[in-house]
């Protein structure tokens, strides 16, 4: 991930589209320059969120990345307390490769280089095939497939001109296994997997560029929430749900150490991958009553497009409702499980 000297710090006027100066940050390691740059799309929330303060603990200068401007100055400002040596806001949709493309050269052009890329942008559907609209469908498939080949198109000069560079993308425990009534997401995050093995298989035979998977079993972030739904319920997170900076240290293991190229997260991921694999006439018979009874347990509603098509306002925090137990948290603490 890190270049081997301390690159200049980019300009410090605060605007969009800037660089914004935070704390003097700092890495310790010889191997490690002192400010690296990196982009973290699908910062204003979750996973991304998380990556982005933790890698500001180190003193990194950032590109946040998402579609809502809003939330990602928001996202700036946490990760300038959190020690970030300069921010840059770039609103981008990652299923548009000019927006990619326009995100990636301003990177470059305020940092000099750009020294990795984390993605963890998705939104999610409930509902089978046939429920969920064919427009909903095709973006949740298109922002996995299609914007992390735009990134990899983007991506990938900018790190041969350096010699190096690390790209990191975080799919699902999904991208393993199939699950009714999820059949959008698990498209969408299969695709990505193929994607994302053949590049690595492409890169064989250049040492300096670096692509890792991080895959996240159940993960407490506002996803649940703000995932479309045409199931007649809203979703919950099955259990066990672990916090987002557990993904988030999964991310830096990756950066600091970039031939781990698969990293698993979450304590039932092989269990439950091993069960796919090699039972699955256990597993066809049991996944679907799972899935009515722990994953769709929210109350019923009607069809609701979430935030698949369009940022949806308000819920982009780092961590959502839910506790290890599939539980949501109330504001007097745990609460009782969602029942239809």
């Amino acid at each position: 991930m890190y270049p081997t000297h301390d690159p200049s710090p980019g300009p410090s006027t605060e605007a969009p589209g800037r660089p914004s100066s935070g704390r003097p940050g700092g890495l310790s390691g010889d191997h490690r320059a002192a400010r690296p740059a990196v982009l973290v799309v699908g910062a204003s929330s979750g996973i991304g969120l998380a990556t982005a303060r933790r890698l500001s603990a180190r003193g990194a200068r950032l590109v946040l990345a998402a579609r809502d401007p809003a939330a990602l100055d928001r996202t700036a400002a946490a990760c300038r307390d959190a020690g970030a040596a300069a921010t840059l806001v770039v609103p981008t949709d990652l299923t548009d490769p000019a927006q990619v493309e326009a995100c990636v050269r301003a990177a470059v052009a305020a940092y000099g280089r750009l020294d990795a890329v984390v993605t963890t942008a998705q939104g999610m559907a409930y509902g089978t095939v046939e429920q969920v609209p064919r427009e909903v469908f095709e973006h949740v498939v298109e922002t996995a497939v299609h914007g992390t080949a735009h990134l990899v198109r983007a991506t990938l000069p900018v790190f041969r001109a350096q010699g190096a560079g690390t790209l990191v993308v975080v799919s699902s425990l999904l991208a393993e296994v199939a699950v009714p009534s999820m059949s959008t997401y698990v498209t969408a995050k299969w695709g990505q997997l193929g994607l994302v093995r053949s590049l690595q298989l492409e890169l064989r035979d250049e040492p300096g560029l670096h692509v890792c998977l991080v895959s996240p079993g159940a993960i407490d972030t506002p996803i649940y929430d703000e995932a479309a739904t045409y199931a007649g319920s809203r979703g919950s997170a099955p259990p066990p749900v672990v916090g987002p900076d557990r993904v988030a240290r999964a991310v830096e293991r990756c950066l600091d150490h970039p031939r781990r190229r698969h990293v698993e997260v979450g304590p039932a991921n092989l269990a439950t991958i091993l069960g796919f694999r090699l039972a699955p006439f256990v597993y066809d018979r049991v996944v679907g009553p799972a899935v009515r009874a722990v994953v769709l347990r929210g109350p019923a509603v009607g069809p609701d497009g979430g935030n698949v098509l369009e940022a949806a306002p308000g819920g982009h925090t780092e961590r959502g409702v839910w506790t290890l137990l599939g539980r949501r948290r109330t504001r007097e603490g745990s609460g009782a499980r969602w029942r239809r």
